[in-house]
């Protein structure tokens, strides 16, 4: 293939000009100062300022999220992509002149003059669009499957909504997450999640429970030994941070690691390097931490028993998951999620009654102490309904302590409900009209109507096919 002399790209300034106003996505070109020398009209139209005002600025004014942290983590330089050479398909969002947020996806290379850094060339573009269709989608499977649960975390409450919503902003990140709760709430569900729905999905997901490491073999565990490193080392040994290259690292327990091991962690933090028990040689590693804890680091801080730098270093995401007492509208569908799940028969249903004890007890040990309770009722109860008595002991037992209360959880007609008289009124059979009540007021979850109207599943199934009544059309409309 022959190329016509006259037409030389490499020595056409004019030519490389309009290559770049031609470009869809916005452009601009940094020096190694990070000074903005070109910004093409694609980023004109995405951030809301003019070219003049971008050229000569620092590129910080963008206020890129991921270029915060290369800036942060940058080695040699005063940003990461100067150390790795280049950035590619990197999900980030940057702020318009107006305040606004564009959901933006960014490609990033080196310029070179022969072997000399002259500067680096990005391009961004935008995907709000994507971003607000795949919102939209998860909302939709939310509603149309609550009981499924967000990534094995089961609940519809505010609480819990806000959860998830926090938990998807986070995973899009680099930055190290600390998700804090009491045992049994779902951490390592979280944790997983936030795996799953970030960039490296597609890397490992190693996970440490650092309190049951012994101390003496802790540094080993997380970077890994040579042969010969110390008694009864017989081979080289890879450790879980080598093995979470590309992924993310799962501490769980954070607030047990040692002392000595917050100073490693923290340098590892710091320079993305470590060194094998019983060798000089550096590693590069590139690993997104995600901790996890059920104490309070900061008072443990205040105390002198942890590590100030550390715990600033890792608690730059803070999660917070709610416990169970706090989001008790959550409990009859963590039952029915529980339920259905299990291997022992769960046609029968559940009391009223029962539901109501359940309700009034705190759950100090949250949903895995839930989740225990309804397995002890399930056994109990054999192929029968649950009742009280099926409960565990120390449940039933919180309820006769406690003063006596209105029941927060009674069928449908033992209280007055407006939404079923209206129809009644209306002309609406009546059994149709409860049925529509109590479909509606439980977000069109079969089992949860069943209790509500104390009849077994079944009967519920039965009486929508009776009426007609279409639970797509009711989640739609």
């Amino acid at each position: 293939m022959t190329m016509d002399d006259d037409f030389n790209i490499s020595c056409s300034s004019e030519c490389l000009r309009t290559l770049y106003n031609t470009i869809a996505e916005g452009l601009v070109v940094v020096d190694v100062k990070g000074r903005i020398r070109m910004a093409n009209p694609a980023i004109e139209r995405l951030t809301g300022y003019s070219s003049e005002e971008l050229v000569g600025r620092s590129c910080s004014i963008l206020r890129c999220d991921v270029c915060e942290t290369s800036r942060r983590e940058g080695r040699d330089h005063w940003c990461r992509l100067f150390d790795r050479g280049h950035e590619s398909r990197k999900q980030c969002s940057i702020i318009r002149k107006d305040g606004g947020c564009v959901p933006v996806l960014k490609n990033a290379s080196l310029l070179k003059d022969g072997d000399r850094v002259i500067g680096a060339v990005e391009t961004l573009t935008d995907i709000s669009e994507l971003v607000q269709r795949d919102e939209t989608i998860r909302e939709l499977s939310q509603k149309l499957s609550a009981s499924a649960g967000f990534h094995g975390l089961v609940g519809r409450s505010p609480a819990m909504i806000k959860l998830f919503r926090a938990l998807e902003r986070t995973a899009q990140s680099d930055a190290p997450v600390i998700i804090y709760g009491e045992s049994g709430t779902g951490k390592e569900l979280a944790a997983r999640a936030i795996h799953e729905l970030g960039p490296r999905r597609l890397g490992p997901y190693i996970q440490l429970n650092c309190a049951a490491i012994n101390e003496a073999l802790f540094e080993s565990e997380l970077f890994g030994h040579v042969k010969g490193a110390f008694t009864g080392a017989i081979r080289h040994r890879q450790g879980r941070m080598e093995a979470a290259h590309g992924g993310d690292l799962f501490l769980d327990e954070i607030g047990d690691v040692p002392l000595a091991i917050q100073v490693k962690l923290l340098r590892v933090l710091e320079t993305h390097r470590i060194e094998r028990v019983g060798d000089h040689k550096p590693i590069d590693t590139d690993v997104r931490f995600i901790a996890a804890t059920n104490r309070d680091l900061a008072r443990l801080v205040a105390e002198g028993k942890y590590r100030e730098d550390f715990f600033y270093r890792i608690n730059v995401l803070p999660v917070h998951i709610p416990p169970l007492r706090e989001r008790k509208e959550d409990i009859p569908l963590l039952c029915d999620h529980f339920l259905q799940n299990s291997r022992l028969p769960v046609d029968s249903g559940m009391e009223p009654e029962a539901m109501n004890v359940i309700l009034a007890y705190d759950w100090p040990g949250n949903v895995r102490e839930l989740r225990s309770a309804l397995e002890f009722a399930r056994t109990h109860a054999g192929e029968g309904v649950i009742r009280v008595e099926h409960l565990p002991p120390h449940v039933t037992a919180s309820r006769r302590l406690c003063s006596p209360a209105p029941p927060p959880y009674l069928p449908v007609d033992a209280v007055s409900n407006g939404a079923a008289a209206a129809r009644a009124e209306a002309g609406v059979d009546p059994e149709k009209a409860e049925l529509l009540d109590a479909l509606t007021r439980t977000g069109g979850n079969k089992s949860e109507a069943a209790r509500l109207l104390g009849v077994h599943r079944g009967t519920v199934l039965n009486r929508m096919r009776k009426h007609g009544v279409d639970l797509t059309k009711m989640v739609t409309s």
